[in-house]
């Protein structure tokens, strides 16, 4: 089988091009076994899949990826480890280079490193207008060496601008972007493509809808009760609904058996060998599905492959509007189902 694919998103900056995700370990998606964390993270650095995402809003999860590091120096050697920085929304208004600093130095202390590889800045609230002096604050971190690369999460095409022209040096933006929501084609795209800035798609499994264990499924007739299911529910409504979600499943059943592989390989490759993408973000609570997220990097769709799947994407209803727009309307369907304030 190849090997995992990897990618350069600076000069001096290589990651693996499939990223192992860490909201699932949250604690949102079920129970985590911490017994198995190790394990599992080592299994996925020995597959080629030496990048991970985290986040200091993901309870927990710095400090698991932390103490994997500390008991494992060798593979944390080989390893990359992105996280975030998200201001909590009632804060926003009060956040300044002392805030950010502390929080950057806790996401430090928690990984155990002296520097972090990639921060990325999420917003919550541009009516709040703090944000250029936010990500201002981030770069003097990385001028003094506590932050390698700056990156972006869920930022629209206007205010990402505004950022690069302050002199904000984004390379890359991590955003929703699959199969069911294609919002990035409605400027985002051109517009990192254009200032050399690589994207690092979640959500190209729609939190598992997009596999075979929904082929020819019913719709949910009493709705879903995980989170992650919920969110991407509402992508499948916005997309066009359950009938024409379940002809792309179809479809990309038979491409699957095609290539001898699953439904998730396939929707995740799809969008590995678009144009602007630098990554693509697999969920995962353990190394269950391990041998399915290293096919990503073996399978190559060709142009047929591509355009029966297009075939049918191209019929989508939605969802509308540029990156994150409408999980940012906090009365509205997506933005009901967020969570605020965790950054403890």
């Amino acid at each position: 089988m190849a090997g995992i694919p990897r990618t350069r998103i600076t000069p001096h900056y290589e990651i693996s091009r499939v990223i192992k995700g860490g909201w699932q370990l949250a604690g949102d998606h079920g129970p985590v076994d911490p017994h198995t964390v190790d394990r599992d993270m080592a299994a996925f650095v020995d597959a080629g899949i030496t990048t991970f995402d985290c986040a200091d809003i993901y309870t927990g999860v710095e400090a698991m990826i932390g103490s994997f590091r500390g008991r494992h120096p060798d593979l944390a050697a080989r390893s990359q480890v992105h996280t975030k920085f998200v201001p909590d929304l009632r804060e926003l208004d009060r956040v300044d280079d002392a805030y950010v600093e502390r929080i950057i130095d806790r996401s430090l202390q928690r990984l155990r490193t002296d520097r972090l590889d990639l921060v990325q800045f999420h917003w919550w609230d541009y009516s709040v207008p703090r944000y250029v002096e936010a990500a201002m604050a981030l770069d003097r971190l990385r001028i003094r060496g506590k932050i390698a690369h700056i990156g972006v999460t869920n930022f629209d095409v206007p205010h990402l601008m505004e950022l690069l022209d302050a002199g904000v040096p984004v390379v890359a933006h991590q955003l929703q972007y699959s199969l069911l929501d294609a919002r990035a084609h409605n400027g985002m795209l051109q517009a990192c493509q254009a200032r050399g800035i690589g994207l690092l798609c979640y959500g190209t499994v729609a939190g598992g809808f997009l596999s075979d264990r929904w082929l020819n499924q019913p719709e949910p007739a009493n709705g879903v009760t995980n989170r992650s299911l919920i969110k991407y529910k509402l992508i499948i409504d916005d997309f066009g609904g359950w009938d024409l979600f379940q002809e792309l499943l179809r479809v990309l059943r038979s491409v699957a058996d095609k290539h001898s592989c699953d439904i998730a390989t396939v929707a995740s490759r799809v969008m590995l060998q678009r144009a602007g993408v630098a990554a693509v973000i697999v969920g995962a609570t353990n190394a269950s599905h391990l041998d399915s997220n290293a096919r990503i990097g073996a399978v190559t769709l060709d142009s047929a492959d591509l355009a029966a799947i297009d075939a049918v994407t191209q019929r989508h209803v939605g969802p509308e509007g540029d990156v994150f727009t409408l999980e940012r309307d906090r009365q509205g369907r997506h933005g009901r189902i967020m969570k605020y304030d965790l950054n403890k």
